[in-house]
C-alpha cells in the first residue's frame, strides 16, 4: 500500500473547478496564482518540486498530485519508463528506480486483457507509439483495437506526448512509414511491434517486442476489438535479410538481435507464403512527426486534452474517473505531471473536461491525458533516499504493472 505524503501546509492549495448550466467554464486556485502552485510545494531536486492539490469537481472533491518540472534546467530532463520490451509490464517504481529517475508517472493505455479472445493472450503492450532515447520501439495499433476510454473528435492512435531533441516537450503524431521488399515486389509495413495489425497487412516483429505471443496481432479488425482473430495468418522469419523459416502460424518467444519476424493476415499472410527459405527480403521502418519535425528524444502514447490553451471539443463531462495527465506550459520548457489519488474518499475522480480545466489552471497551455484508474501512479524520490516512493494511493490498493511511463531525470 502506498503512503501519500503530505506538502507542508504552505504549499497546499484547492483547485476549484466552475461548472454553470452544466458546462465546466473554468478553473482558480484559491490563494495562489495559477502558474504559481506547483512550485510552492516541495523541492525534489533542482527543477523538480512536488505539489498536492484538493481539486473539486461536479460529484465531489478529489486529491491530485502534481510534478512540476523545469525543463529550463540543463540537468533535468524527461525519458521513457519501459521494462526492457514492448510486450511487458512493471509497477512505475520498479522502472524508476531501474533507471535512476527521482520522479515518474504511468504512461500508455495498454492491452491488459483478452476476455474476447480466449485463445491469445493480452500482450501487455502499450496502444500508441514509443520511442526511447530516440530508438523507435513500436507504431500504434489501429483505432478499433484500443483499450481506454473514447478518443476526442479527430484523434487518432497516432498522438503522443514527448521530450524533442530540442530539449522542449510537445505533442504531436507519429505514423509508421515502411515497407518490406522482396524478389517479386514491395509491400507497405502495416505495423512494428504491435499488439493489434491492419487486416490485410504484414508487420514487424524485433528484438524489442519481448516474449509474448505474436498471435494477438492477427486478432480483431481496425474497427472492432472484439472480433475474431483472423483464420488466414502467416509468419516468416529474418536474419541477415534472409527468409531462415517460415511456420504457419505466428509463434511466441524472445527475437534475437538482428533478426526481424514477419507476420501477416488475410492478404498479408497469401503475400508471405510467396517467400521461399534463404530469399533475400529488406524491411525499412521509422516513425515519422508531424509537425516541428524536431526529432523527438522520446515519446508515447495517449490522447490530447488541450490545445492552445482550449480544451479539445467533445471532451467527456460525465464519467468521473481517476486520471493521470500532462500539461505544458512556458512553450514546453515546464511540464506538469499530474495524478489522482486513489484513495476511497478521492476516488470519485475527475471526467476528462475537468482535467483539462484542472491543468489549464494550473498553467498549461497544452494537456495529454495517460492511462488513469488502476494505472494510475505518481512516485517521488525524496532528497537523500535511494529509491522512489508511491505518493498516490493506487485505486487498486498497489501498483499496477504498467508498459510504460515518464520518468524525471537529474543531472545525468
Amino acid at each position: 500500500m502506498a503512503t501519500r505524503r503530505k506538502s507542508p501546509a504552505r504549499g497546499r492549495s484547492v483547485l476549484t473547478l466552475l461548472a454553470a448550466l452544466g458546462t465546466l467554464t473554468g478553473a482558480a486556485l484559491a490563494g495562489a496564482a495559477p502558474t504559481g502552485a506547483a512550485e510552492r510545494g516541495t523541492p525534489l531536486a533542482p527543477g523538480v518540486v512536488y505539489e498536492e492539490l484538493d481539486i473539486q469537481g461536479a460529484k465531489g472533491v478529489t486529491h491530485a498530485h502534481v510534478l512540476s518540472v523545469d525543463l529550463r534546467n540543463a540537468k533535468v530532463r524527461l525519458g521513457l519508463l519501459y521494462p526492457g520490451a514492448v510486450a511487458a509490464r512493471a509497477p512505475v517504481s520498479q522502472l524508476a528506480d531501474a533507471e535512476g529517475a527521482v520522479a515518474g508517472v504511468n504512461g500508455d493505455f495498454f492491452n491488459i486483457t483478452e476476455t474476447q479472445h480466449p485463445d491469445a493472450d493480452a500482450t501487455g503492450a502499450s496502444v500508441g507509439p514509443a520511442i526511447a532515447t530516440g530508438h523507435v520501439l513500436k507504431a500504434a495499433v489501429p483505432g478499433g483495437q484500443r483499450f481506454g476510454p473514447a478518443l476526442p473528435p479527430g484523434t487518432t492512435t497516432e498522438e503522443v506526448i514527448g521530450m524533442g531533441t530540442d530539449r522542449r516537450a510537445r505533442m504531436g503524431r507519429l505514423s509508421l512509414r515502411g515497407s518490406v521488399r522482396t524478389p517479386d515486389g514491395t509491400l507497405p509495413l502495416g505495423g512494428l511491434n504491435q499488439y493489434a495489425l491492419p487486416v490485410g497487412s504484414v508487420g514487424a516483429f524485433t528484438a524489442e517486442w519481448g516474449s509474448a505471443s505474436r498471435k494477438r496481432a492477427t486478432c480483431g479488425t481496425d474497427t472492432e476489438r472484439a472480433a475474431p482473430c483472423s483464420t488466414d495468418t502467416f509468419e516468416v522469419t529474418l536474419r541477415q535479410g534472409r527468409v531462415v523459416a517460415a511456420p504457419d502460424t505466428p509463434g511466441t518467444g524472445p527475437i534475437a538481435r538482428g533478426t526481424t519476424v514477419l507476420v501477416g493476415r488475410e492478404t498479408g499472410a497469401q503475400w508471405l507464403r510467396k517467400l521461399a527459405e534463404g530469399e533475400k527480403v529488406s524491411v525499412t521502418h521509422r516513425l515519422v512527426a508531424a509537425g516541428s519535425g524536431v526529432p523527438y528524444h522520446f515519446a508515447l502514447g495517449g490522447y490530447p486534452l488541450l490545445t492552445g490553451g482550449q480544451p479539445l471539443p467533445g471532451l467527456d463531462d460525465t464519467t468521473a474517473a481517476v486520471r493521470t495527465a500532462v500539461g505544458l506550459a512556458d512553450g514546453g520548457r515546464r511540464v506538469l505531471l499530474l495524478a489522482l489519488d486513489g484513495a476511497a474518499e478521492y476516488r470519485t475522480g475527475l471526467t476528462v473536461a475537468e482535467v483539462a480545466e484542472a491543468l489549464r489552471g494550473l498553467g498549461a497551455r497544452e494537456g495529454f491525458s495517460l492511462d488513469g484508474g488502476g494505472s494510475t501512479t505518481l512516485v517521488a524520490r525524496a532528497p537523500g533516499e535511494t529509491a522512489v516512493s508511491v505518493r498516490n494511493h493506487p485505486t487498486g490498493g498497489a501498483e499496477r504493472p504498467v508498459p510504460n511511463g515518464i520518468g524525471v531525470f537529474v543531472g545525468r
